[in-house]
């Protein structure tokens, strides 16, 4: 051999080496970790089954261990996106995992099948975890729209649609799916084999009741469906029927890939089995979905029984006279827990879980819950204790699991109460309106922008640190006033003032009025002598802790406007004092209630909102707030003030609700504005009141300070754990571990 073949063969034989340990790291990396499973007589494997009311875990080893199914439902967006979306990457979903792991829970819970990108992160996350790994249960989303239009089941399209859905969900769960990427749904190449990490199955949304009464009437002589696996009994109307046939399709396409888990479905507290005495409106009390009316035929796995359960909604948990059987050691009742032990009651011989529950951590509330468990209305701390009690509550009453909702804050969500103020709908993921709940749910806070660059501190030098350009300021804008300055991100208007000398609230108000178009009201008795070319929409109040807050125009509020004598007429005409002074910023959080529309009467109910709360937004103080609105340190105060306070419908595009009347529909209108002046005046208390050196002259809204920013279409946000995370995890740690049945 020549010298040059020999150089050849050595070349091509490091060549080969290399490729042979490039192939085998490829296998390694790629080799699905081990799992333990026991394997039924027929070779089926299995981790979880349920028996009697319990829910059991294999050890991986030779025993069944009853456990406490405790976690988190994880939502499919972040903001700025939509669900439909699927934005989370997979750095996001290690991350997130890693976190959901340490709080202590055991599962996760997702709606609907997410983007190939989870199962793999799943499988990669859970690779090194052995016996100990982080379980998922899928969800399978129902045609809810169609269901709710059509209001029958059974019409021709929807059960196909959900069938087609079990199909996508099962090849998902077990990487042997290509989806087409269309937008609204999610898609791609499924390749990870999350299989071994999948802990149940639970199926469809919650059930319109009226859906599901017209569904029991128009199909009332069906035979119930008897399936392979399950089947629905003697009992089951025609809705439950329906269901058992999707059960039993899950369950089919399940075995054909060797493994069975327990199966569920959706359930919520207006479609329960018990009745409800207190409950004034018909259709939270209309009609049952009955868990126990579909029976598993041959499914060793088990099923068991989910609920959404939240503890203010429906109202019946803070009337129902029937419930206050539990003091809750605060001087009311606990009908939370209440409730719980009449539902585990019926619920004697199958597992029940309650896969939905929780407060949010918001400024707006929409429901009222007894011992002051509403929802919303909650700082971060009172968020977190509320949440612990809940799940103990749960936990104490013999239930088999608890999946928090939720994992993170979602800015797209809505609620009854101010979504008719949110407009355009299909902006609602592009800013942070803290007036709506539903969007704060979370135990990983979704801040705006600049929520870790400004804290609210009453001292205004970390505003100095913001980019160039991003504040506009004014120097001396008023009497006392040496300097204004304004900023805004996804969720706040930033103000900083800097007076002339050290703020006193016993001896000055602060008041800063709000412009964004032409209308509203003179500031007659809120800055007397003062005479303007045009009116105000908002008036922000800065004085004691008690004074200080967001009022607004008469003629502009949306409250009187939507439920007064030209919306619903649910609240009585204004006084004369009412239509010349600027009122409480108010939202709704029950409406009147008349028989023989509803069971019973109840009036309309409403919460002020627009008190701001004075307090740090430091989350490394012990004074932390996280609904802190203002401070004042010396001669510097501090605001952030919520958009939709000052009249905003999507700042994101600079829409304002307009003075239009309301429409047909009872809907506000819009219109465009080019900024937000600012009207800022000081006055000198005294016993007569409070006095301003102002003239009485007109004084043109040109001459104010005007603040303007540039629409946006990319948001930025960030990320923190609340402390409602820690709270939780100290709960989780708590608890015993899993006990050994002896099997």
């Amino acid at each position: 051999m020549t010298t040059l073949a020999k150089k050849r063969l050595a070349i091509g034989l490091v060549l080969a080496g290399l490729l042979i340990a490039g192939c085998v790291v490829l296998v390694v990396l790629n080799w699905p970790p081990p799992h333990y499973s026991y394997a039924a007589e027929d070779g089926t494997e299995l981790k979880f089954r349920t028996e009697g009311d319990k829910f059991l875990a294999y050890d991986g080893e030779s025993r069944w261990e009853e456990m406490f199914v405790k976690g988190v439902n994880l939502g499919a967006t972040v903001p700025g996106h939509f669900p439909g979306e699927f934005p989370i990457t997979e750095d996001d979903y290690l991350r997130w995992f890693q976190q959901i792991d340490d709080m202590g829970a055991n599962v996760i819970r997702i709606y609907t099948v997410h983007n190939p990108v989870f199962y793999k992160a799943l499988v990669k996350y859970n690779r090194d975890k052995g016996k100990d790994p982080l379980y998922f249960i899928q969800g399978i989303w129902s045609p809810e729209e169609q269901l709710i239009e059509q209001q029958d089941a059974y019409i021709p399209g929807i059960k196909e649609a959900f069938h087609r859905e079990i199909e996508k969900a099962v090849k998902a769960v077990y990487g042997d799916l290509k989806a087409p990427k269309q937008p609204g749904t999610s898609g791609g190449k499924y390749t990870a084999n999350a299989g071994p990490y999948l802990m149940a199955w639970h199926i469809g949304t919650e059930w319109d009741p009226e859906m599901v009464d017209n569904t029991n009437r128009k199909h009332a002589d069906i035979t119930p469906y008897q399936g392979q696996y399950f089947a629905a009994t003697e009992e089951a109307t025609p809705f439950e029927s329906w269901l058992a046939e999707l059960v039993d399709d899950t369950a089919r396409k399940e075995r054909t890939y060797g493994w069975e888990h327990p199966i569920t479905f959706t359930n919520w507290v207006t479609t329960d089995v018990l009745e409800h005495p207190g409950e004034p409106l018909f259709e939270e009390d209309l009609v049952s979905v009955d868990a126990t009316h579909i029976q598993p035929v041959k499914w060793e796995a088990g099923y068991f029984a989910a609920y959404h359960a939240y503890p203010y909604y429906p109202d019946f948990f803070h009337l129902d006279k029937t419930l206050e059987t539990i003091p809750d050691g605060n001087g009311d009742f606990n009908t939370y827990k209440a409730y719980l032990q009449e539902l585990k009651a019926y619920y004697k011989d199958i597992p029940v879980m309650i896969t939905e529950y929780g407060v949010p951590s918001s400024l707006g509330v929409s429901h009222l819950g007894r011992g002051g468990r509403n929802q919303g209305g909650h700082n971060e701390q009172e968020q977190g204790e509320i949440n612990v009690s809940l799940t103990k509550d749960i936990y104490d009453t013999g239930y088999a699991g608890a999946i928090l909702f939720m994992w993170q804050d979602e800015w797209f969500k809505k609620t009854w109460n101010t979504m008719r103020f949110e407009i355009p709908e299909d902006r609602r993921a592009f800013w942070l309106n803290v007036l709506t709940n539903e969007k704060q749910f979370g135990l990983l806070a979704m801040g705006p922008g600049k929520e870790d660059d400004l804290i609210i501190d009453g001292k205004l030098d970390n505003w100095d640190a913001l980019p160039e350009g991003e504040v506009q300021a004014w120097d001396q804008p008023a009497a006392g006033i040496d300097r204004l300055q304004v900023t805004h991100d996804e969720a706040y208007v930033y103000v900083g003032l800097r007076l002339s000398e050290p703020f006193a609230p016993a001896k000055r108000l602060i008041r800063l009025g709000a412009n964004t178009q032409p209308g509203g009201n003179q500031p007659v008795s809120e800055m007397p002598g003062l005479r303007l070319n045009d009116g105000l929409e908002a008036i922000v109040n800065i004085g004691s802790d008690e004074e200080t807050e967001v009022r607004v125009a008469p003629s502009y509020d949306f409250h009187r406007r939507l439920y007064g004598r030209y919306g619903y007429w649910m609240l009585d005409d204004p006084t004369e004092e009412q239509t010349v002074q600027f009122q409480p910023w108010k939202l709704a959080v029950s409406l009147t209630m008349t028989p023989p529309d509803t069971r019973s009467a109840h009036p309309f109910q409403d919460m002020t909102v627009g008190q701001l709360i004075r307090g740090t937004t430091d989350p490394g103080s012990g004074d932390f707030n996280s609904l802190a609105s203002w401070q004042y340190s010396g001669n510097e105060v501090e605001l952030r003030i919520p958009w939709m306070l000052l009249g905003f419908a999507d700042p994101s595009s600079r829409q304002v609700i307009d003075y239009r009347p309301l429409k047909e529909d009872r809907a506000f209108s819009t219109t465009e504005t080019d900024g937000i002046t600012f009207v800022p005046w000081i006055g000198e208390r005294s016993e007569s009141g409070t006095d301003s050196g102002d003239s009485g002259e007109n004084v043109s809204l040109d001459t104010f300070p005007k603040y303007v920013w540039q629409p946006w279409e990319t948001v930025q946000y960030t990320e923190r754990l609340k402390s409602g995370y820690y709270a939780l995890q100290a709960f989780y740690r708590s608890l015993p571990d899993r006990r050994t049945t002896g099997e």
